[in-house]
């Protein structure tokens, strides 16, 4: 197997967030109007080199450390959260597919610092796909989409492979699907998470991985073990951990210099205030110190060839809780800034929309923290997203 060398990248991935920031701020309001990054962002992310950070060094990728990856995308959020959420989802899906497919295969798609109700029938060298998907973040800038589906043979009955039913990921080209122009949502609008579908649509076997199965998985670097269910909750995690983040510092800065009129006192005086921003950053260092030390756990057995459920089960709680908690902390913050957070002119109203969107997805449901308080008491469980 060729690997392709790429130029050694001076800066770490959380420094090179930290240089994009300036430039998130000034076009964040502009890109949640027009529900996509704007051109110079996508250019910078691709000039820094952001699209490829969990993609294997065998195809250019930089393949970096977990929890490099978190703080990176917890920098991007800091500044814009739809950039960051991009960032997550283009680096999971194309790292954790990239990972399952023959090299040449993976090479033509994901060769270039901007790589990105079904049926699939089983058919000769490949599958017939048809279906619609949505969420599709970042999609309005990449050449490739993806979609998951589960496989049939031709009589309708389930493919089976290695002892259960066949489920993949399909890649194909963007310009092969329909692109369905509904993403009118609260927040996270930048993201142009629009919906897509394909009809009848001929994929080869070699651009449809089953991307978390250990029998096809083609890189051996401790990332890919892990799989992408946790990966995307670990990119997510940090998201709405850098929004809480920018939150929490404009609030603060908001009670340095503002009297509320329902009060005798300044914000800086208040006993309330004080001890309400006390607890907000508790609360947020205390939810990503237990992601870092989760994610550091994972990554280390993984790397070691020791990760088990308990390690997984560890990840998974450290990642609702964390999404859940900087949830909150946002919440509070707009909250204790009154009527100065409800201008679209201030940086609280885009912000606290976009936390209220990031915490109606999957990764941040409760449910998943009762599975992992199954698991510890020893009750019987369905384990599932680990």
């Amino acid at each position: 197997m060729e690997t392709l060398v790429q130029p050694a990248l001076v800066a770490s991935a959380p420094e090179r967030a930290r240089a994009l920031q300036a430039l998130l701020d000034e076009h964040g309001a502009e890109m949640d109007r027009r529900r996509e990054l704007t051109p110079e962002v996508v250019d910078a992310l691709a000039g820094q080199d952001m699209l490829r950070l969990l993609l294997p060094r065998s195809l250019g990728g930089q393949e970096i450390d977990l929890l490099e990856y978190c703080k990176a995308n917890e920098a991007l959020a800091w500044a814009d959260a739809s950039t960051a959420w991009f960032v997550n989802q283009s680096n999971v899906s194309s790292a954790s597919s990239a990972a399952a497919m023959p090299h040449a295969a993976a090479a033509s798609i994901f060769d270039g610092p901007r790589a990105n109700n079904s049926r699939a029938i089983r058919v000769e060298g490949g599958y017939r796909l048809s279906g619609t998907w949505s969420f599709a973040s970042g999609g309005r800038h990449t050449t490739w989409l993806g979609a998951h589906s589960a496989v049939q043979n031709p009589d309708g009955t389930p493919h089976m492979r290695y002892g259960k039913p066949d489920d993949r990921s399909f890649l194909f080209l963007r310009a092969e699907a329909t692109i369905i122009d509904d993403w009118q949502v609260l927040g996270l609008r930048g993201t142009g998470s629009d919906s897509y579908s394909v009809k009848d649509l001929f994929v080869p076997d070699d651009h449809a991985p089953a991307r978390d199965m250990a029998e096809e998985r083609r890189e051996h670097g401790p990332i890919y073990p892990i799989g992408s269910t946790l990966l995307y909750a670990s990119g997510f995690c940090s998201v709405t951990l850098g929004l809480a983040r920018r939150m929490l510092e404009t609030y603060t800065e908001l009670a340095r210099g503002r009297q509320s009129r329902a009060s005798t006192s300044v914000m800086a005086r208040n006993n309330s205030v004080q001890r309400e921003i006390g607890l907000l950053e508790a609360r947020l260092s205390a939810a990503r110190a237990f992601l870092h030390e989760a994610v550091g756990q994972v990554y280390e057995a993984s790397a070691a060839g020791t990760l088990e459920v308990d390690l997984r089960m560890r990840l998974r709680l450290a990642t609702t809780f964390g999404m859940n908690e900087a949830t909150d902390v946002s919440i509070a913050c707009y909250r204790g800034a009154g009527t100065a957070a409800i201008s679209e002119k201030q940086p609280f109203e885009r912000r606290l929309r976009d936390a209220m969107s990031a915490s109606q997805h999957l990764q941040a449901m409760l449910p998943m923290i009762e599975m992992v308080g199954r698991h510890i008491i020893g009750t019987e469980n369905v384990v599932q997203f680990v």
